[in-house]
């Protein structure tokens, strides 16, 4: 044996092992910028040389291609992923600062969730069966308590309940306008407009 087929060996013998879920989680996360792109279209052949692995191995851990593309839905609808970041958001900025950020992590969220649905045709707002084990009302509900923490810090400043702005500015961000001729607003935009109105300062 030569000393790089050694080295090799050594190296596989060191790589631990991934557990069938950890395995599931890698072909998801790989799988789902694909069918953002490829829509339904996509084939198992693409989904396994972008995560680096045989074919064969996505069906050791999903029974078709089928229960794969339900399983990518229910992880891009899933708000756990937005949720992590907005608890990693450091609530001893300004809350201008954190409320920027907070955008700025639900709007990816939300991209993506547009992204998946679109590529697969569930138009028209429909949430397509459960994610893990929650509908829409309780997913969003997740979403604006996580919001409502981040205001928390805030609460004496605030002209309304933590939770009820958090409501607002959720609704906010799923709703903000879009027109051809004007550029979106960004996060720092938006939260400024959401804090201080539509007025400037020299506005009487």
């Amino acid at each position: 044996m030569t000393a790089s087929q050694e080295n090799q060996t050594t190296t596989r013998r060191r790589a631990p092992a991934m557990s069938p879920e950890q395995r599931r989680q890698m072909i998801i996360q790989t799988a789902i910028p694909l069918i953002a792109e490829y829509g339904a279209t996509v084939t198992t052949a693409k989904i396994a040389r972008a995560a680096g692995i045989g074919e064969g191995t996505i069906f050791r851990v999903f029974t078709d291609k089928d229960e794969l593309m339900q399983a990518c839905v229910a992880e891009a609808l899933s708000p756990d992923h937005a949720i992590r970041e907005l608890d990693a958001i450091d609530a001893s900025q300004p809350l201008p600062h954190r409320l920027a950020e907070a955008a700025e992590a639900l709007q990816a969220h939300l991209s993506r969730m547009g992204a998946v649905l679109g590529s697969l045709g569930h138009r028209g707002g429909k949430h397509p069966g459960t994610v893990r084990g929650a509908g829409r009302a309780e997913s969003t509900a997740r979403v604006r308590e996580a919001l409502a923490e981040l205001l928390e810090p805030d609460r004496a400043a605030l002209r309304r309940p933590p939770e009820q702005i958090a409501a607002l500015f959720f609704g906010l961000l799923f709703t903000q306008p879009r027109t051809a001729d004007e550029p979106d607003l960004t996060p720092r935009e938006l939260v400024e407009v959401f804090l201080h109105g539509a007025l400037t300062g020299d506005a009487g």
